[in-house]
């Protein structure tokens, strides 16, 4: 693959700097809506340091949290009490504070299985659309937030498995996940997540080096798949970065 063919590359000097500039871009992408607004967040623990700041007095009062609507790209299929919930880490950390209740709409866990869930989740967001096919021209989200797993998985969507090249269906159950905390997932699929104006990658910390060498040279892993049909970017800190690469595309 070709260098023209990755997503832009933002590179930044250390994770408080990718919060700091994620931060700006989720803030100019709401500036930008008058309307209804739709955030689709990530789990893991890149999105921490960002989540942290979205909370503070210095980004509080910049966010229109009576138009926001606040998702999540994919959950680990544990109850909400548990530590791994994705949507429950986001909660704690800014959302309880500060969104209308109504305007946080996690992927349930409740259901007897991963599918369940899925088909549920998928209803929702059908709902909030407004229409049960997407449309490239009037995306679901303003933005969706995403990481990249050591092996390339982004969301739930694992390299090699079913969920990667489901086209039809919104949200998939992943029953079985390719990497720790091997539990169930629910996840959105690569269409739903595309489906927005700007998809977000922060990608931070040495270990994510070698992962990140692999996305650099064209390999196919769902990380590298995930495009919006708006704007694409991998913001990057120079820790996880291949050696002889210093500047952004």
């Amino acid at each position: 693959m070709a260098a023209a063919d990755l997503p832009k590359l933002i590179v930044v000097a250390d994770a408080e700097a990718m919060a700091q500039a994620a931060a700006e871009r989720v803030v100019a992408r709401m500036a930008a809506n008058p309307g209804r607004i739709a955030i689709c967040l990530t789990g893991g623990s890149s999105p921490r340091k960002l989540y942290q700041l979205l909370g503070s007095d210095a980004y509080r009062d910049k966010i229109p949290w009576g138009r926001v609507h606040w998702f999540i790209g994919d959950e680990r299929f544990v109850p909400a009490t548990d530590p791994l919930n994705n949507m429950t880490v986001a909660r704690t950390t800014f959302l309880d504070r500060n969104a209308p209740a109504d305007h946080i709409h996690p992927i349930p866990t409740t259901a007897e299985t991963p599918d369940e869930s899925a088909e549920t989740y998928a209803r929702e967001l059908k709902a909030f659309y407004g229409s049960e096919r997407l449309d490239p021209a009037r995306p679901l989200f303003d933005m969706v937030l995403m990481g990249a797993g050591p092996d390339g998985h982004t969301a739930s969507l694992f390299p090699g498995y079913p969920a990667v090249e489901e086209t039809a269906r919104w949200v998939v159950g992943v029953p079985k996940a390719n990497v720790a905390p091997f539990v169930p997932r629910v996840s959105l699929t690569l269409p739903a997540l595309a489906a927005c104006r700007e998809m977000l990658f922060e990608i931070a910390g040495h270990d994510k080096l070698p992962i990140l060498t692999r996305l650099l040279n064209g390999e196919n892993l769902p990380a590298l798949r995930a495009r919006s049909n708006g704007e694409t970017v991998w913001m990057v800190d120079r820790g996880a970065l291949p050696e002889g690469i210093r500047g952004g595309r």
